[in-house]
């Protein structure tokens, strides 16, 4: 790394312009400067104060506009000196070489008059001007130095001459410079080191462009940071000698053949030292820092419109980031953060953005460490409830400069109106909102922490101050991955109008508490009944002996009055992960609420057990089919770790006991049993029509552009059902469907 052309600095990283005022006793030659200056020739006749100068910003070095200010003691009050003195970025005081009354009164009137008028935090930067070096042949800067060492808010000094033009643009390019790059938040004249609040910037720089996490800047990791800062590469022998420096001061400043934190410090150390701030105030703007070494709102908040009715998401670019971010700090490579790995991640945030209830919010290992796709998940919640957060926290990692993007607006989608949604029958989205409503103590916390796969022995350990009352995880809808957040409602009267918001509402009830019921009937009548916010009844606990609700109908009643899905029994008293069957309802609820999915559901969910099983295995076979080949690890995110889950449980041989239970079932039943079946629907009856595969129609869903796309099937009709040959066809059909699958996912095996 080495001092090269800058490339400009944007408006948000510098000050709009810089305000010069020239100080000093009579007759120093402080007019004849600025005369000089403008004209390019000493002027044979000074007026007794200059007129306020305005230099444009493309005849600056800095590019910045300049207005250069002119005091006289003769003509201005010291009331108007006072008013200059608080409107001034820099102020140069001038002393005639040739004089020394007028070097005297340096310390002995200006700077006390100056620090008088200014904060002691916010001291403003000073030049000290020789003018008239033209009238004697020797220096000033003997007296001048210690003057420069007592007070630190001294920037520089600089010898000139109006009347010769000499050192003429130098004194006013380094005044530009003592504002625009200061040295005083940087360095410590006194102790000869850098203060630590650059070197916490500096150290949060070096963390994020160690891209590797190895502890050192390589040279494609240094090129990378060079071109960012600076719009130039470094040429091969340009990095050896860089390193050179380092090794000729520090011995641990360069480790195999990359530059270690001590020698990125010390590199800019030497810089400041030289008096180039500008190479180290470049880096620090770039990576979002102002003049007070804090990162700026422009940088950390970037402008994010969000119309009414849409929500915001993370877009793929995202997610490559931080699934980079993820492997980088993954140092142990099993696919989940330890506190330490965690820890490290954050050291380049101010503060730990994650409490304790993290843990119990998205998917952990079985030592509670957050694994890879819980990682993904916080950041899907924190981008959907909190955009802003998240604009934040990506502007800590570095997003924008890492990805070379105009800021981090660039990793969040804002999705389109969901009234638009409706009307088209079909959504873009990618996260759906599902709250969670019922009394206290009914199960709502069992059904968030079985989103994350843990029973209820898992659930018991969960300390009280670090429960979470959201709860987000991936679910596969037709194949496509989408997340659903859950969202625990306390009991309430009545709702907020936040409270309400969703894609799909999800009410629990108790079913060994008589009473638990009632307050589910009654939210649903005040909120939901007129909504088209679909709606889905949870039987929790049902491993418990289920007692008659103390409500005027029962629950199944209650559904089938309103047109909703019977209620779904759930219980997390398990040996193994809860059952995800009702996650992929809501989810698919919430994904098609206008698709009369509830009726169709009301009509199946009931009866149709062997239907359910064989969309189970198109679910997992789709999965792995569609999955990206990643690793031949256990990491449950590749085909080969999905698929041999899928072979090691027992749901195919469960499966496949069912499938041949309910084919002998309907053979030996018959018409009876669909006849009494099709009499017990209240919605139509049996000169009707009867869906009686739309269960299979989803379970064979196909993915397009224009939403659900059902394969073409004949509609059942009575006769149908009355001949067993039509069951040998349905089970024969859907054993060949599961062979094939079968066999595509070995020959894709024998592939990898």
């Amino acid at each position: 790394m080495r001092a090269g052309r800058a490339r400009p600095l944007r408006a948000a990283d510098m000050k709009k312009d810089v305000r010069i005022l020239l100080v000093g006793e009579p007759r120093v030659g402080k007019t004849s400067l600025i005369m000089s200056l403008v004209s390019e020739e000493f002027p044979e006749e000074v007026p007794p104060r200059a007129e306020e100068i305005t230099i444009p910003a493309d005849v600056t070095p800095e590019r910045v506009p300049t207005h250069i200010v002119d005091y006289s003691e003769a003509e201005q009050s010291d009331e108007q000196l006072h008013q200059e003195i608080s409107q001034a970025n820099v102020i140069c005081i001038v002393y005639a070489v040739n004089n020394k009354h007028s070097i005297d009164k340096v310390t002995s009137r200006w700077i006390p008059l100056i620090n008088e008028r200014t904060d002691k935090d916010s001291r403003l930067p000073l030049i000290l001007v020789g003018n008239k070096s033209d009238l004697v042949e020797y220096s000033s800067m003997e007296t001048i130095l210690p003057i420069m060492n007592q007070y630190t808010e001294i920037e520089t000094c600089v010898e000139c001459s109006a009347k010769n033009l000499k050192n003429i643009s130098e004194l006013f390019y380094y005044a530009q410079k003592a504002v625009l790059h200061p040295t005083g938040p940087l360095y410590c004249p006194e102790e000869k080191e850098m203060k630590p609040a650059c070197i916490k910037a500096l150290t949060r720089i070096f963390k994020i462009s160690d891209q590797d996490n190895d502890g050192t800047l390589n040279d494609a990791e240094l090129n990378f940071f060079q071109r960012i800062c600076f719009n130039t590469p470094l040429a091969p022998q340009a990095l050896e000698d860089v390193k050179n420096v380092v090794r000729k001061h520090i011995s641990d400043g360069v480790a195999d053949s990359g530059l270690t934190l001590k020698g990125f410090l010390f590199l800019h150390t030497l810089f400041i030292q030289r008096g180039r701030h500008e190479t180290t105030w470049t880096v620090l703007r770039r990576f979002g820092y102002d003049d007070d070494l804090d990162l700026t709102p422009e940088y950390l908040f970037p402008l994010l419109k969000i119309p009414p009715d849409c929500t915001t998401e993370l877009n793929h670019h995202a997610y490559l980031f931080l699934q980079s971010t993820f492997d980088k700090h993954d140092l142990d490579r099993d696919c989940a953060l330890s506190p330490d790995e965690l820890k490290d991640l954050f050291k380049v945030f101010p503060y730990i953005p994650w409490g304790p209830d993290v843990n119990n919010t998205v998917c952990t290992n079985e030592r509670g460490w957050i694994t890879y796709q819980g990682f993904l998940s916080q950041w899907t919640l924190t981008t959907y409830l909190d955009v802003q957060r998240c604009l934040e926290y990506l502007g800590y990692l570095g997003y924008s400069i890492l990805t070379e993007q105009e800021s981090q607006a660039s990793a969040i989608t804002v999705t389109r109106d969901k009234k638009i949604d409706l009307q088209k029958k079909q959504t873009q989205r990618n996260v759906f909102r599902c709250n969670v409503i019922g009394v206290k103590n009914c199960g709502k916390s069992g059904v968030l922490q079985a989103l994350l796969g843990r029973n209820l022995s898992r659930q018991k350990k969960i300390r009280d101050d670090h429960k979470s009352y959201y709860a987000i995880n991936t679910v596969y809808v037709y194949g496509q991955e989408k997340y659903l957040l859950l969202h625990d409602i306390s009991e309430s009267e009545f709702l907020t109008e936040a409270e309400i918001i969703c894609d799909v509402v999800c009410l629990v009830y108790d079913v060994s508490n008589p009473k638990s019921f009632e307050y589910c009937a009654r939210i649903f009548k005040q909120h939901f009944m007129d909504s088209r916010i679909p709606c889905l009844i949870i039987a929790a606990k049902s491993d418990l002996h289920e007692v008659k609700q103390e409500y005027s109908i029962s629950p199944a009643d209650f559904c089938r009055k309103h047109k909703m899905p019977p209620p779904q029994a759930f219980t997390c008293n398990t040996a193994d992960a809860p059952s995800k069957d009702i996650f992929v309802k809501l989810t698919t609820m919430a994904m098609y609420p206008e698709d009369q999915y509830r009726d169709r559901l009301s009509r199946d969910m009931g009866h149709t057990d062997r239907i359910e099983n064989l969309r189970k295995i198109w679910v997992f076979l789709k999965t792995a089919f569609h999955a990206r080949l990643r690793c031949m690890c256990t990491c449950n995110r590749c085909t080969f770790c999905i698929c041999q889950n899928f072979l090691n449980s027992d749901l195919l041989q469960s499966v496949k006991n069912k499938i041949f239970t309910a084919v002998l079932n309907r053979l030996r039943a018959g018409v009876a049993e669909w006849g009494a079946m099709l009499l017990a629907d209240d919605e139509g009856s049996i000169t009707h029509q009867v869906h009686a595969v739309h269960s299979v129609e989803d379970s064979i869903f196909m993915e397009s552009s224009h939403g659900p796309l059902f394969l073409e099937a004949r509609h059942v009709t009575q006769a149908d059902l009355k001949s067993s040959t039509f069951w040998l066809r349905a089970s024969f059909g859907a054993t060949v469907f599961a062979v094939l699958g079968f066999a595509m996912y070995k020959a894709l095996l024998k592939q990898r």
